[in-house]
């Protein structure tokens, strides 16, 4: 055979044996592999819609999140009928990011130097009371310890890490956080503009009802945490 003509067979056998292996990883890795997929957002047990984290009932197992309120009555009324959907809905909440805001203990705004590591895990309390307690008996406090936790873990306004001892309550007993202090002010001065952030996170808002009264803004007195917040620093709103 040419010489020429050996070359060009040769490269067409190789191209083929290449084209085979790809083809061959991209049915092991390709469309068919879930490694990529994102998990599934949580969803209502009761009415399969997105839930939001405001509305919930506790349970001995820690919180059910429902996407509104009317939900919580039927699945109060026949918990079992939907217990394969809130298995699957604390699957899917897991999976999210979340940062704990409240004392498994006192349910008090943690204090981010009193800490224990558990199961792998930090667990933050209150003050140093409280972690002996919930060492001695994690499980009287596994619900409680569940729901610890918001998944509302950037601030709507800057968009950094949330400071568990920084937030703002709204009327209706919920609390907004932020990345520091001065972040409630632009916040309350105008909530719709930052309802789409919010709302993204499970936390869906009232703007007007906001602006309308009632609101307060709330700092964890005592907890070293808040000092150098007051001015600010590094931040441009």
């Amino acid at each position: 055979m040419n010489p020429v003509k050996l070359a060009i067979a040769l490269v067409a056998v190789f191209a083929l044996s290449v084209g085979a292996s790809t083809a061959h990883a991209a049915g092991c890795f390709g469309p068919d592999d879930k490694k990529g997929e994102k998990p599934s957002p949580p969803k209502c047990p009761v009415m399969g819609e997105s839930i939001d984290f405001s509305v919930k009932t506790d349970t001995k197992d820690g919180p059910v999140y429902f996407c509104c309120k009317d939900c919580i009555k039927k699945f109060k009324a026949n918990p079992e009928k939907y217990a394969k959907k809130v298995a699957e809905q604390r699957k899917a909440v897991a999976a999210m990011p979340k940062a704990q805001v409240t004392c498994p203990v006192t349910g008090k705004p943690i204090d981010k130097k009193v800490f224990i590591e558990h199961n792998g895990e930090k667990v933050y309390f209150c003050c140093p009371d409280c972690a002996p307690k919930f060492k001695k008996d994690p499980k009287k406090y596994a619900a409680k310890l569940a729901d610890s936790y918001t998944y509302q873990t950037k601030c709507p306004v800057m968009g950094g890490d949330i400071d568990p001892t920084t937030f703002t309550t709204l009327p209706d007993g919920r609390k907004v956080f932020y990345c520091c202090a001065g972040c409630d002010k632009p916040f309350l001065k105008d909530p719709a503009k930052y309802a789409a952030k919010l709302e993204a996170q499970g936390m869906k808002i009232d703007p007007e009802k906001i602006k309308a009264g009632g609101k307060k803004k709330d700092e964890h007195a005592g907890h070293d945490s808040h000092k150098g917040h007051g001015d600010h620093a590094g931040h441009d709103h």
